[in-house]
């Protein structure tokens, strides 16, 4: 990767108004003060005004991939159209070298009444490059989109992705040196978006600069090699993308989650055990004194491990055999009894798999202040060989919002093996069969 500083932002703060009558009031006072030359007040807030960012910088080198994340409304949108130039900060600078491209929403840019024909020459043009250039490129844009046969129909016509298809095809073809993208990557089949990702590792390759925001953290862990965490419009994290998507579960963890989806096909066994019992695996585990903790500890993961079928501890497993992963947990309080977890990731902290005992539908009932239980998850390990994560964790729902009581990110490390070649993450245990033809 270059050291070459391709965007540098300096200080950079945006302020926005609640109340559209008086956004429009301070507009005219705004434009009125540019007319006579008076300066403006860009360091105050003036009633209902907040500010969207507040005093960030950070720079990004040329060949960085670089993810956005953070809560609704926290900012990141409005930091990518600064970089963009859409709008200019109150207070900072911002300097970006060569072209840039940007898809910051479906379809921005395009004419609803133009045709997609017309709208690639329109949105190419507003994208910097000639009429020649564009000429040039339309048939790999028009390829690339798939929408040959909706070609010289008005865009307003156009569903959402037929929007996104477009918009991506024309944005990636202006071959800038500075993509920006605002969530757009969620939208389209899977197809699309495998083609997608395939121009994205294309632009890394010739040393372009990727700048996303997205609430995927699974994209941030796999695609990115750095990542930011904007809060209430102030960078509060800037680092790896596990460390940075660690940090933001943190910061999160109070929220509520999303919709569950029940899973099937895994065994959990639960056992209640006393509490002479709390602490019986020590020393079995190299468990991981930097693990990333925390929770209200209302229910607490006293300890956690993998064990073959004859009860042995293992950190060293063989691919296709059946292990039990035990977590051991104890309820500080009178309480239902709270949900426990298990996610397996990868060292860039992407998840590969797991469960919880609200998808498997275990209910443990009733626990009384002291009561501990094991929840043991049975399972074959199909990962294929390498160096994987096992996260653990306790929470609940209250009152409608999910608590987290215990989390223990990366709590001990393992390993798989094989003597059989595979490919990919997880073996397909596929049976071959062939038969020879006339």
């Amino acid at each position: 990767m270059s050291t070459e500083t391709i965007i540098s932002v300096e200080g950079v703060s945006k302020k926005f108004c609640r109340s559209l009558k008086r956004t429009m009031l301070y507009g005219v006072r705004d434009v009125a003060r540019d007319v006579f030359g008076l300066s403006q007040n860009s360091n105050g807030l003036r009633p209902d005004e907040f500010w969207a960012l507040d005093n960030v910088s950070f720079e990004v080198q040329r060949g960085e991939c670089l993810g956005l994340i953070g809560a609704n409304g926290a900012g990141k949108s409005t930091l990518l159209k600064l970089l963009n130039g859409i709008t200019l900060p109150d207070k900072g600078t911002i300097k970006v070298a060569g072209r840039g491209g940007a898809l910051l929403e479906l379809g921005a840019g395009f004419h609803p009444m133009l045709t997609g024909r017309e709208n690639i020459y329109l949105s190419a043009a507003i994208l910097g490059l000639t009429k020649e250039e564009i000429t040039e490129k339309f048939n790999a844009i028009v390829d690339f989109a798939g929408l040959q046969e909706f070609l010289d129909s008005p865009v307003k016509h156009y569903s959402s992705g037929m929007y996104l298809r477009l918009g991506f095809a024309i944005a990636a073809h202006a071959d800038p040196d500075v993509f920006l993208i605002d969530e757009a990557l969620a939208v389209g089949d899977v197809l699309f978006q495998s083609k997608c990702f395939a121009k994205l590792r294309e632009f890394k390759e010739k040393g372009r600069t990727i700048v996303f925001v997205t609430h995927s953290l699974d994209l941030i862990t796999s695609h990115c090699n750095r990542a930011l965490l904007i809060s209430k419009g102030t960078k509060v994290g800037d680092g790896t993308p596990k460390d940075v998507v660690d940090q933001y579960n943190r910061l999160m963890h109070q929220r509520s989650a999303s919709t569950n989806v029940r899973r099937e096909n895994r065994d959990v066994e639960v056992t209640l055990l006393p509490s002479s019992k709390e602490i019986e695996w020590s020393g079995l585990f190299r468990v991981n004194p930097n693990e990333d903790r925390y929770g209200s500890r209302k229910a607490e993961v006293l300890e956690a491990g993998i064990f073959t079928q004859d009860n042995m501890a293992v950190q060293i497993l063989e691919r296709n055999r059946e292990y039990v992963t035990k977590i051991k947990v104890r309820h500080n309080e009178a309480m239902p009894a709270a949900i426990v977890a298990y996610t397996i990731k990868d060292p860039k902290g992407v998840i590969l798999c797991g469960t919880n005992t609200l998808f498997q539908s275990i209910d443990m009932g009733w626990m009384e202040r002291g009561d501990v239980v094991v929840v043991t998850f049975r399972q074959i390990m199909r990962l294929n060989p390498g160096n994987f994560l096992l996260c653990v964790g306790s929470a609940n729902y209250e009152d409608g919002e999910y608590v987290v009581y215990d989390r223990r990110f990366d709590y001990l490390t393992f390993e798989v093996v094989s003597t059989q070649q595979r490919v990919g993450i997880f073996d397909s245990d596929a049976v071959i069969e062939w038969t020879r033809t006339v």
